[in-house]
């Protein structure tokens, strides 16, 4: 076993040093071993592993959803549970495209309105600021 510390282990898979100690406490990472001198040491599996938790963050899983996953995998069952989380996640992401693409739509009428009449009483962004905080 090549062991490392926490220093390198944040280099190698481009994580902080705090967000490993993090996961830690989250159960997302195991405890590691530690040295005679107190340090812990970690391998090359905790690299994959940050890895994977990294680009899973950057598909959109949730850290509980990442869990989840990471116990799905441990657990050596097929790959059907871990197909449904993934086509899960495609919903959620495309609702949130569409809740996007309407506020955006809502932004853009907001813009025209404000373009048409240059006066900031009749902006409807100020309009209704103002009449929120009466």
């Amino acid at each position: 076993m090549n062991s490392m510390k926490i220093g390198a282990v944040a280099k190698l898979s481009g994580t902080g040093i705090e967000t490993i100690r993090y996961y830690e406490r989250q159960g997302l990472l195991l405890e590691p071993e530690r040295r005679p001198s107190g340090y812990r040491q970690f391998d090359e599996s905790t690299v994959k592993r940050l890895v994977y938790i990294r680009q899973a963050k950057e598909l959109g899983f949730t850290l509980a959803e990442i869990r989840e996953l990471l116990e799905l995998s441990f657990a050596h069952s097929d790959c059907s549970h871990i197909h449904l989380r993934a086509e899960s996640k495609i919903g959620d992401i495309e609702n949130k495209i569409r809740n996007l693409q309407q506020m955006k739509r809502s932004l853009q009428k907001i813009v025209q309105r404000c373009k048409s009449s240059n006066l900031s009483a009749d902006c409807p962004l100020v309009h209704k600021s103002e009449r929120s905080t009466q």
